[in-house]
């Protein structure tokens, strides 16, 4: 036999079968073979055997073809390459399958629809936009255009106020400039006679104007008696108010003493919202305050409250209702 018959059998041959036939040349059983590259044996006799199903991927199984044929002496890229070829058909076969499979078609509608409602959706952002944009221009145009109404309101104001100044600075003129009878009162002394007698004397003195003061409106003028508003003197809000609650009194004080025998984290408030004590107490510590009543207690650790008195009186510390060793209960007179 020739070495071209002797390669093309050698190519005919299945991988599995080329890996066998080198191991036996060397005299290398199966457990030899495994226990190099750490696997079982079932593996290495799954690859003799073609039956490539019992390893996990294909991307594994041409690891272990591909150091199976360095341990045996072959050239390991021409065992991959009939490895490929061998793995073809399968290839094909599993893609058939899964085209055929009906979770394949179920998946494929899913990613459809999924493909289709983004589209949707960035089709309705758009859209939106694109209202909300043209809308807020068409109100600016609207805005920036001024109407024929206020236009002609614009124009008399401005008119109106061009008199109101004018009439205000002819006033101030007349008020600044002298009148002439005002600059002239000795000449009308001396043209002025006596009017009777000698010894009666008659001088005619001009007194400057001055501007006549406006009348003040009375409220009164043209209206009867019987129909006059009548305003009766009140008394301040806060004070009636005062004035109509005579049992009000100070806030009712209420005092609170308590001791600890261990280190416990206490808050107390009162009904004002104030904060009477917040703080860690430790073991022998006293707590003696006063507030407005009613009281809000915190308590952190209820085993370390050794007592509480409330108003001078003694208060069953069993009796709070405790969770996770902490209490949150309410004191009121």
């Amino acid at each position: 036999m020739s070495g071209d018959e002797q390669a093309h059998q050698v190519t005919t041959e299945s991988v599995g079968d080329q890996l066998r036939f080198a191991r036996e040349r060397l005299g290398l059983d199966i457990a030899a073979i495994a226990d190099e590259q750490h696997l079982r044996p079932s593996v290495i006799q799954a690859i003799e055997n073609g039956d490539y199903s019992k390893i996990d991927t294909e991307l594994f199984l041409k690891g272990y073809v591909r150091t199976y044929a360095r341990q045996v002496g072959l050239d390991a890229d021409a065992v991959i390459a009939d490895l490929n070829r061998e793995l073809e058909p399968v290839r094909q076969q599993k893609e058939l399958d899964q085209q055929a499979s009906p979770l394949v078609t179920i998946e494929r509608t899913k990613r459809r629809k999924r493909q289709i409602a983004k589209l949707l959706i960035v089709l309705v952002i758009v859209a939106v936009t694109a209202y909300l944009v043209v809308g807020y221009l068409a109100g600016r145009e609207a805005d920036s255009v001024p109407s024929p109404a206020s236009e002609s309101t614009t124009d008399t104001s401005a008119s109106s106020e061009e008199v109101e100044a004018s009439d205000l600075q002819a006033q101030e003129t007349d008020r600044l400039e002298p009148s002439q009878d005002e600059t002239e009162p000795t000449r009308l002394e001396e043209v002025v006679e006596p009017a009777s007698s000698a010894t009666d004397t008659v001088t005619a003195e001009v007194v400057p104007q001055e501007e006549p003061d406006l009348p003040q409106e009375n409220a009164s003028d043209g209206v009867p008696d019987d129909q006059m508003p009548m305003v009766a003197q009140t008394t301040e809000p806060a004070l009636q108010e005062a004035a109509q609650l005579p049992g009000s009194s100070e806030p009712t004080q209420a005092r609170l003493q308590m001791s600890f025998s261990d280190d416990c984290w206490i808050q107390v408030t009162d009904a004002a919202g104030n904060r009477l004590a917040s703080s860690l107490r430790r073991s022998g510590d006293q707590l003696d305050v006063s507030g407005e009543a009613p009281l809000r207690i915190v308590v952190g650790a209820v085993s370390a409250v050794e007592s509480i008195r409330f108003q001078g009186e003694a208060l069953n510390v069993g009796d709070l209702r405790v969770v996770n060793n902490r209490s949150e209960f309410t004191l009121e007179l």
